[in-house]
């Protein structure tokens, strides 16, 4: 399967545009952003767990990515509750399940080959520094091998500099609705800028908060051995 693959587009997913399928697991329900592959895939998705549902014991060979949105996400070693970053290494297993429910935004088989860190990180209860612009603050999440990810809050009546993303950047809207010269998104948007995109965001009334990842269009990760040439 090969949707919204070819990585030198800019896209964008509206909430209106997005469309829920059922997994294979009863219960577990997800709405895919991009993917390239088949059931094992490089891939970028909404997952949502209803109370009581969960996956059996699976393992990671390309690592896993996941930022908990809403609700609590578990496995074995823990408990994940709303705000929580966590990375799942290649190579690692576990057997997720979620008793209350939860929404989770989930990337498969984008880790550099050399990343072996596993993380866990309660970003809800961690502090965000000033940013580069007044208005702009940041939470950085993870880097490795020039691929940041971060939360990025923008105060309301916030406006950033026209910038260009050499590596490409991908972004989430988590709240309030965020802006730049091509449109406006609001919760739960998601778009891809591809590599050397340039743009100015900027923020109304509301402000916004965002899941920002950059520098990972091209990087040569795990997963870009599913990705047709001609996508």
């Amino acid at each position: 399967m090969q949707l919204h693959s070819d990585f030198t587009r800019r896209i964008v997913v509206l909430p209106v545009e997005q469309q829920w399928q059922d997994s294979p697991m009863p219960g577990v329900s997800r709405l895919m952003l991009d993917r390239a592959g088949g059931e094992v895939a490089r891939a970028t998705s909404l997952v949502r767990y209803a109370p009581g549902s969960g996956y059996h014991a699976h393992r990671h060979d390309g690592g896993e990515e996941i930022l908990v949105l809403e609700g609590v996400f578990s496995d074995e070693h823990g408990d994940y509750p709303a705000g929580t970053y966590l990375r799942n290494p290649p190579g690692s297993s576990h057997t997720p399940f979620s008793e209350q429910g939860c929404l989770l935004l989930v990337k498969l088989w984008q880790f550099s080959p050399a990343d072996k860190t596993q993380l866990v990180l309660p970003s809800q209860h961690s502090n965000f520094v000033p940013g580069i612009a007044p208005g702009l603050t940041v939470l950085p999440l993870h880097e490795f091998d020039g691929v940041s990810t971060a939360l990025v809050r923008f105060a309301p009546h916030t406006r950033f500099h026209p910038h260009i993303h050499p590596g490409g950047e991908e972004i989430l809207v988590l709240e309030g609705v965020f802006c730049d010269e091509f449109g406006e998104y609001p919760a739960m948007s998601w778009l891809r800028n591809p590599r050397y995109s340039q743009h100015q965001p900027f923020t109304g009334a509301e402000g916004a908060l965002i899941y920002v990842k950059v520098g990972h269009l091209g990087a040569g990760l795990l997963g870009d051995q599913f990705i047709e040439p001609s996508a």
